[in-house]
């Protein structure tokens, strides 16, 4: 059977951002619903390495996440704040990804993830092949440096940030080419990646066979695994405009979770964790006990 843990993220931005749950608080109630572990949002109020910046505070943390009978199945770094395509200079982004490589080393988390931090109008000001080489070189540097702390970095892949078709997703994991990257597969981002074609820059592309076809495509390259449903919708800006996939939680969306997770297993994966994303959704909260029963029906039938 599967681990199965959640992104602490969904409680803390968007809908949250206001009113944020405390990690202990988080935790505790996925104690009682019998989760593994917890997915790290590693930006304020939940831990992170600027508010832990001594080995004390993270071992403490450690004590409590033993206590808890939980673990931790990734990190979500704050790399937002970096520029990585629209700036020559991304030492900025390097020392920030290699801190927080540091900070999952304290923790024993295994996996960190990492995104194109800008948006695909970005290509509006950046030359593509421009663009393209500064990603693929920085995550190259980034790649050697995560598995200098024993982890593996996983790209996630989503409408919100530049290089989000189909062929462009392969195109960037042979560009990096390290054993130790590759892609943070989301069913929701998948379906609006592979089957919507939502805010891809240019013309539209999309898979005739839609995400089975493009998990077939990732085979072998998948690092890490998130699992929440879609309706084929973006979650809104503060304007409105589509900003990133809405993650609805299991049920409140049209996939086809018997055809799209044995595909996922057939593609493998480094580890067992399976995590839920409830990004943005806005009653996150209250839908995170339903989401673990449906989420342990798909681990009862395609698991093991």
């Amino acid at each position: 059977m599967k681990k199965i843990s959640i992104g602490s993220w969904a409680y803390t931005i968007g809908p949250y951002a206001d009113n944020p749950i405390d990690f202990d608080t988080v935790c505790e109630k996925l104690v009682e619903y019998k989760f593994d572990g917890v997915e790290l949002g590693g930006f304020p109020p939940h831990p992170n390495p600027d508010d832990m910046p001594e080995k004390s505070q993270r071992d403490e943390l450690i004590g409590k996440m033993k206590g808890w009978g939980l673990q931790f199945s990734g990190l979500a770094a704050n790399l937002w704040a970096q520029k990585l395509i629209n700036t020559d200079d991304q030492g900025p982004y390097v020392a920030e990804f290699t801190k927080n490589c540091k900070f999952c080393e304290d923790l024993g988390i295994k996996t960190i993830r990492v995104d194109a931090v800008q948006p695909p109008t970005i290509f509006d000001e950046v030359a593509y092949e421009t663009a393209f080489e500064r990603i693929t070189q920085t995550w190259r540097k980034c790649s050697d440096i995560a598995a200098d702390h024993g982890l593996n970095a996983a790209w996630e892949f989503e409408p919100g940030f530049a290089f989000n078709k189909p062929s462009e997703i392969l195109q960037v994991l042979d560009a990096v080419d390290k054993e130790n990257f590759g892609v943070m597969y989301d069913t929701c981002h998948g379906q609006m990646v592979a089957v919507v074609g939502c805010r891809q820059y240019g013309d539209k592309e999309t898979l005739p066979g839609g995400q089975v076809e493009l998990i077939e495509k990732l085979s072998g390259r998948i690092m890490h695994l998130h699992l929440i449903d879609s309706d084929n919708t973006c979650h809104k800006d503060a304007d409105g405009n589509d900003e990133t996939s809405s993650h609805p939680p299991f049920g409140r969306g049209i996939l086809n979770f018997d055809e799209i997770v044995p595909a996922l297993v057939k593609a493998g994966l480094p580890h067992d964790w399976w995590t839920i994303d409830l990004c943005f959704w806005p009653d996150a909260w209250e839908a995170t006990e339903k989401c673990k029963r449906a989420i342990d029906e798909l681990n009862v039938k395609y698991g093991n």
